[in-house]
């Protein structure tokens, strides 16, 4: 059977109160189009096209240019946005799916299941509507079935008599109709209401009183989930979120608290790793076998290597490898590779810089913009000062340097493998392989400076030891 598909994603965001449009807001990490996008490819509806507005842009480079696109530049209801779609589906013989833009919660399994209930009602079946039943129908449109389960009318929620309000199977407004019929259907509807506007409903009734029959495929609510404000948009978060975190759970990853842990749906993490409260997993990132990632972590884009421990800390867009050690409070910035057995500890921020195997820094410090060999020691405070006001430039720090606390290493310089910086330098020139580099001022000590300093003020000097024994 031929399969299409129409989404009407032409909204104006008047209720998201957003100058974007609705459908490029991100569920999990994805835009809510690109949802929809996907359930229909999973479905095996390659053929799509798209009824969009003047914001158009932000949808084709959601989507790219391998669906089909059609401007409705004034909108005038469901029924007016599938009408452009007109010249899209003239001469199909078979199935159109038609969907909102904003439903990202459908899943391919609810489309796959409604084809088969299409296929199965017969040549007499014109369209099968995805109908789910809601806890609090207020506001959708009621399924009016017979008594052979097929549906006889939608009645929307204001026209509905008392014991038409007590029934709880509700329109999603995602329908699967005969193409052929659905293009018949839409030239007959009208904009006979208050608003003016042709709605696609009307197409049901239409059908209906042609003598075809209207179908009916029951999906859990939840997939039928629209965002029309921030509000749902909330609502659907949280529930894309509960089905990500399940299925990690179930594939062996330990998360502890559900609740404050989010993870994007493109991330993938190993069995047996851990997640600690506060955590979030953002983009297409990777987590490997046994780490153990938080508390209050955010990783985007990157990827931990197996058994790498991540405290407290932000890694973004770059490469981390195995059994490291990252935090608390450390702050990986983008295009790191950091390579096995490396610590990285508290308050130590790295960016735009390669870091070999077993090396340490362990507090206090900032790599930036350099290359670091294996097994080097940083000591607390060190800074490579990667920008003279201009241009940012870094180090070459080779294997084995053991670097003093409190230096700073100016760039371009190369510390030479085996070397040793002085703590409390500021190292300007290249120190070679196996040398100490001392970049510091000479000490000088002047005797009673203190107590002369006082006596000149016309004050009684005392020293620290005398107060104590006073007391």
């Amino acid at each position: 059977m031929d399969i299409c598909a129409v989404v009407m994603a032409a909204g104006k965001s008047t209720r998201m109160k957003s100058k974007h449009s609705k459908v490029v807001h991100r569920v999990s990490g994805k835009p809510i189009i690109q949802w929809v996008a996907d359930a229909l490819v999973d479905a095996g509806c390659l053929d799509q096209v798209y009824i969009v507005s003047d914001q158009q842009e932000e949808i084709r480079n959601c989507l790219g240019e391998n669906v089909a696109y059609v401007l409705q530049e004034e909108q005038r209801g469901t029924g007016h946005a599938v009408m452009q779609a007109a010249p899209f589906l003239e001469g199909r013989d078979g199935a159109v799916i038609v969907l909102p833009g904003d439903c990202p919660m459908v899943s391919a399994k609810t489309l796959e299941k409604s084809l088969k209930v299409f296929e199965e009602a017969g040549e007499d079946c014109a369209a099968v509507i995805v109908t789910a039943d809601a806890d609090d129908p207020t506001g959708y449109g009621r399924i009016v079935r017979d008594g052979d389960g097929n549906v006889l009318k939608i009645v929307e929620h204001r026209d509905c008599t008392e014991e038409e309000l007590k029934l709880t199977e509700i329109n999603s407004s995602m329908y699967i109709f005969k193409t052929s019929l659905l293009l018949s259907a839409l030239g007959r509807i009208g904009a006979n209401n208050a608003q003016g506007e042709y709605y696609l409903t009307d197409t049901i009734g239409i059908l209906i009183g042609d003598g075809y029959k209207v179908a009916a495929a029951k999906t859990d609510f939840d997939d039928t989930r629209g965002v029309n404000d921030c509000v749902q948009l909330a609502q659907v978060q949280a529930i894309m979120n509960r089905r990500i975190l399940e299925k990690h759970m179930r594939n062996g990853v330990q998360i502890t608290d559900p609740g404050t842990t989010w993870i994007h749906c493109d991330v993938e993490i190993g069995n047996d790793t851990v997640i600690l409260p506060g955590t979030t997993l953002m983009g297409n990132t990777v987590i490997g076998h046994d780490c153990i990632i938080g508390e209050n972590s955010r990783i985007e884009c990157s990827e931990i290597g197996d058994g790498t421990v991540v405290d407290y800390s932000i890694v973004t867009q770059s490469t981390i490898g195995k059994d490291c050690r990252i935090g608390p409070f450390s702050h990986i910035r983008p295009a790191c590779a950091i390579a096995d057995h490396v610590t990285i500890g508290a308050y130590v921020e790295v960016k735009a810089s390669t870091v070999g195997e077993y090396t340490r820094a362990r507090h206090l410090t900032y790599i930036g913009d350099s290359d670091v060999g294996k097994n080097v020691n940083f000591g607390c405070g060190t800074v490579t000062c990667n920008f003279d006001g201009q241009d940012k430039a870094g180090c070459t720090i080779e294997d084995n340097v053991f670097i003093g606390g409190n230096s700073n290493i100016v760039s371009s310089v190369v510390l030479g493998k085996d070397s040793y910086i002085a703590a409390g330098s500021t190292i300007t020139r290249d120190v070679p392989p196996l040398s100490l580099g001392i970049g510091r001022s000479q000490q000088v000590n002047k005797d009673q400076w203190v107590s002369e300093k006082s006596r000149l003020r016309g004050e009684n000097y005392i020293r620290l030891d005398d107060k104590r024994s006073e007391v």
